[in-house]
């Protein structure tokens, strides 16, 4: 287990005798300090976690990492930024640490934790959309052999991955770690920390790309994480898409490729949505058939289910293992149903929006029994690509809607696709606000209608589904 000497070595160089205090895993908040934590104080825009240091030891943490003096001084205080601690300093907890940046000396001491955990084998996971429910669905998978460690929530970031490798220890096995990006250099970073041997690439799409800079920038980003992998590694790739597969060309590590293409290593066909029931396909591999049915949602989930399983197998998993794992795990975090008034049904899938994971949940809408209705909103951070991303969805929209409600300046685009594409004009609502929406929404529900919505939260479109839940509707009737 991770101890104070571990940070200290990690830090100053020295192992110091005497400090051999578990540290029990790491946060940056205060509220979910535990017994034995590391609390890890930084200076953000708007609050400055130096101010919750003692809370933070009040709740159990043990030890904090600071770069500055905490108000009303806090003692005892160990100085690394002049060296190592002297032979007579007395180990006493709860302690502060004083460095000159906390970011730098988290990530530093997390990489120094990761390269003593020799017996730990590292799975990335990156991509535009899905990284998330690939990483639940192949911790799963891996559990049913292996100790494995999956990171929590979204910690996929310059803070959030680090503080996921101090909560490893060696028993664990394996640790499902998500990689997020925004600018060149970052999952680079992230890899020198986490020291992947197997990458997973979910695809290459738009979102982010208005900080990025353009879609190459995403790919150059992206494909980092293959450039990180040792020889001996395995990168995952998904040959459906294009720029996921010309990745092969920039790893040293041996390539796996999944899909739907019979040239895939790992493939998929016969492919069935079942609705909320889930979706049924074949599985192809090294010449063997295998019907399985998932219960995640939408015809998209097969490529999930792809990579999950892709893993096991390079970790040399069974199928049986490998298909148990499938069929229990349900990452369908997102998107969530919920009854509606008048008995429709309520897809919520608002915590955020790109064309690509839009197209996915119209496609699963498409795929349900009842009057479809698409309520889109305004999807962000696509830069050059706001218009044609706009437009791909107002193409999908016109196939797979029986209305289209659109929210924000953006999204008018939608709608006037939409429209150019054999959508009825009077099943077009446009409207400025949420606000505006729910109104029209909660007049027009009737028995048997799905309602998707979708889209950026800078349009408040996670207002809409709580106003329009049944229980709502009891609750202002009694």
């Amino acid at each position: 287990m991770l101890t104070i000497a571990d940070l200290v070595e990690a830090l100053s160089g020295q192992r110091p005798a005497g400090a051999g205090q578990p540290v029990t895993g790491a946060t940056h908040d205060s509220r979910a300090a535990q017994g034995g934590m590391l609390f890890v104080a930084f200076k953000g825009e708007h609050v400055d976690g130096h101010d919750y240091v003692q809370a933070a030891f009040a709740n159990g943490a043990s030890v904090a990492l600071v770069d500055r003096e905490l108000p009303g001084g806090w003692r005892p205080v160990l100085d690394l930024r002049q060296g190592p601690p002297a032979a007579d300093f007395v180990w006493s907890t709860p302690l502060c640490i004083r460095v000159e940046d906390s970011l730098a000396a988290l990530q530093k001491t997390a990489a120094f934790w990761r390269r003593k955990l020799t017996q730990l084998r590292v799975i990335g996971i990156t991509g535009s959309v899905g990284k998330t429910t690939t990483k639940e669905l192949t911790a799963e998978v891996l559990s049913q052999r292996f100790n494995t460690y999956k990171s929590s929530g979204n910690f996929n970031n310059e803070i959030g991955l680090p503080l996921s490798v101090l909560s490893l220890t060696e028993e664990h096995q394996c640790a499902v770690l998500e990689m997020g990006f925004y600018l060149i250099g970052e999952i680079a970073l992230l890899a020198d920390i986490a020291v992947p041997e197997v990458g997973v690439i979910t695809n290459i799409g738009t979102v982010h790309a208005e900080r990025a800079g353009s879609q190459e920038a995403i790919y150059q980003g992206k494909a980092e994480l293959v450039r990180a992998l040792p020889s001996h590694g395995v990168a995952i790739l998904n040959i459906d898409d294009e720029n996921v597969k010309r990745m092969a060309a920039e790893t040293p590590a041996r390539v796996f490729f999944y899909g739907t293409d019979p040239a895939a290593d790992l493939w998929a066909d016969n492919i069935e949505g079942l609705g909320l029931d889930g979706v049924r396909f074949q599985l192809h591999y090294q010449g063997e058939t295998l019907h399985v049915r998932i219960p995640l949602i939408g015809r998209h989930s097969v490529h999930t289910a792809l990579r999950a399983a892709a893993v096991g197998l390079v970790e040399g998993m069974d199928w049986a293992e490998i298909l148990t794992g499938l069929r229990i795990g349900n990452p369908q975090l997102r998107l969530v149903t919920v009854p509606g008034r008048n008995g429709s049904l309520l897809l919520d899938d608002t915590y955020n929006a790109s064309p690509e994971s839009t197209m996915a949940a119209l496609n699963l809408l498409s795929e349900l029994d009842g009057r479809k209705i698409a309520v889109l909103g305004d999807m962000l951070e696509l830069g050059p690509y706001e218009a044609q991303g706009h437009q791909m969805v107002g193409m999908l929209a016109a196939k797979a809607a029986d209305a289209l409600v659109t929210v924000g300046s953006r999204a008018h685009l939608i709608a006037e696709t939409a429209r150019a594409h054999g959508l009825d004009a009077a099943a077009i609502h446009e409207f400025e606000t949420s606000e505006g929406a729910l109104e029209h929404l909660k007049q027009r529900l009737s028995p048997g209608d799905v309602v998707l919505v979708k889209g950026s939260r800078a349009v408040k479109m996670e207002t809409i589904v709580p106003q329009l839940e049944q229980r709502r509707e009891v609750e202002q009737t009694e």
